[in-house]
């Protein structure tokens, strides 16, 4: 059986360019795709793949929190990240929210098919340019930080962030999410208070701190 692959990444050139060279592979086979998080993990409950290939910044919901999501969902699949992105925050953010790899966009052919039967086969994976910095990075961080940064926010809390940081208006986020912009002000109230936060631009802070969004 060939190993089943959904592919996520926002840009669809970059997706059908990704297709064409794991196709080319034998023992691989794309069953799917999606250009943003929610329909990544909608799709994932549906097809179950073995391997969900995913990029790490995606508008709305972001390849952290849809990793978490896929992997509660459906512990069986496996998810490796790619992205352009070389931050080891990033990197950790995936580790942490249950990715089994981490391959940089710039990377070889041959570094993202090990990556991907690394998964498959129960190992983690990660891209030789980036091994050493996420170790360094993991050692500098305690147990106890790490914890806590993960679960400081609810999944919609971090959600909310997520879109408040890419500069949504609180009525943009709740057509988007189907809730009232009066949660949505209440939703950054909450997140604000629990982060010990006053203004915006320390909310993208720390939204880009914790691999939520992108600098950019």
């Amino acid at each position: 059986m060939p190993i089943a692959i959904l592919l996520v990444d926002q840009h669809l050139l970059c997706r059908q360019g990704l297709r064409a060279l794991l196709e080319a592979n034998e023992g691989m086979a794309v069953v799917g795709e999606a250009g943003d998080g929610r329909l990544a993990v909608n799709l994932a409950e549906a097809c179950h793949p073995d391997v969900v290939l995913i990029e790490v910044d995606l508008p709305g919901l972001n390849g952290v929190e849809a990793t978490a999501r896929i992997r509660e969902a459906c512990p069986e699949v496996k998810v490796v990240a790619l992205s352009g992105q070389s931050d080891p925050g990033a990197v950790t953010a995936m580790l942490l929210s249950g990715a089994s790899g981490y391959v940089l966009k710039h990377a070889g052919q041959e570094d993202l098919m090990s990556a991907i039967r690394s998964a498959v086969s129960g190992r983690t994976y990660l891209s030789s340019q980036i091994a050493g910095v996420v170790v360094d990075d993991l050692l500098n961080r305690s147990p106890r930080g790490i914890k806590a940064a993960a679960s400081l926010l609810t999944p919609r809390e971090r959600e909310v962030l997520q879109l408040l940081a890419e500069g949504h208006t609180s009525r943009e986020i709740g057509r988007r999410l189907e809730i009232s912009a009066r949660t949505v002000d209440t939703h950054r109230r909450r997140i604000m208070k629990k982060l010990q936060l006053r203004t915006l631009a320390g909310l993208v802070k720390f939204a880009v701190r914790e691999g939520l969004t992108s600098p950019d």
